[in-house]
């Protein structure tokens, strides 16, 4: 583990780190409070060991910090005192301290404490890895690999905070997808989803998004991006699977294609993300009232 120690005191530190790389451990060292917040910040260690009174933030006020700033890790913390009072020691507990030792430091007594220290410190990483892992798959979208609804409101509300921050939202649907499960079998849809998602991933640029919007719709995010060129975008994107040649006996093309329906968050019409949203669906279906297989876009709509 890596475990900064945290003592005013010469002495007191020369026989903590003695003791901390005796336990086999990498050993930091601040001379107060202040100087020990900075190397926590810079260094993030698994564990503390603070003196309790120190030039600068004591030891409580170290704890407390180090606990008001963790997110998904956590740091053990080892509070030293001088007499090991029960108010000294209730104190620490109370500020976000794990244990305890007392002046002078006894090494094997603090040697037991590191070896909880990296029980503790290695289950809450585990803890952190399996939240990490479950909410990306509560984002993600188990078919296609896609983004999910739940990471659209998310992102979608990311974008809103920047006001000026022009964006397009692009409503994908794959056109008689209906009629092509009921001829080929749903096995078949699935693959042909997959086939369609990957191709509508791989012809976004970097700082786009894709998302699975439900059944077989998808949400395409366009940043920085005007009605115009995201047309042009989503043109290529409509391209791109009509030449997958997914053979659809019941389409009048004999593939499978896709409609689009594109709206614009742009200067002059900075509307809330469900308006845009609507507005994207009123375009893909005016691109499906005529004829499928096209892009339309919302403000061309709006102007008629």
């Amino acid at each position: 583990m890596k475990i900064l120690i945290a003592d005013d005191d010469r002495i007191s530190r020369m026989v903590t780190k003695a003791a901390v790389e005796q336990s086999g451990h990498e050993c930091i060292v601040a001379v107060d409070g202040d100087s020990a917040w900075e190397l926590y910040k810079e260094h993030s260690p698994e564990a503390v060991v603070t003196d309790l009174m120190m030039p600068g933030l004591n030891g409580l006020d170290l704890c407390r910090a180090i606990r008001a700033a963790e997110e998904d890790r956590y740091t053990y913390v080892i509070l030293v005192t001088s007499h090991g009072s029960r108010k000294d020691v209730l104190a620490g507990m109370e500020a976000g301290a794990d244990d305890y030792v007392t002046k002078p430091l006894d090494p094997f007594s603090l040697h037991i404490r590191l070896l909880a220290a990296q029980r503790i410190t290695s289950l809450h990483a585990d803890l952190a890895r399996y939240r990490s892992a479950l909410s990306e798959q509560a984002r993600t979208d188990p078919l296609t690999k896609l983004h999910n609804r739940l990471k659209l409101a998310e992102d979608l509300g990311q974008l809103h905070s920047r006001e000026d921050h022009d964006y397009c939202l692009a409503m994908v649907d794959v056109d008689n997808f209906k009629s092509y499960n009921d001829i080929y079998g749903h096995q078949a849809g699935d693959a042909a989803l997959v086939a369609i998602a990957t191709t509508l991933a791989r012809e976004m640029r970097k700082g786009d998004a894709v998302y699975r919007f439900g059944g077989e719709e998808f949400l395409l995010v366009l940043e920085d991006q005007s009605a115009a060129t995201a047309g042009v975008v989503l043109e290529r994107v409509r391209s791109a699977v009509h030449d997958l040649r997914i053979e659809h006996s019941g389409d009048p093309d004999g593939v499978l294609t896709i409609s689009a329906g594109v709206s614009a968050y742009a200067e002059g019409h900075r509307a809330g993300s469900e308006q845009l949203l609507r507005e994207a669906d009123l375009a893909l279906y005016a691109a499906k009232a005529s004829g499928r297989n096209r892009v339309t876009l919302a403000n061309a709509l709006r102007s008629e």
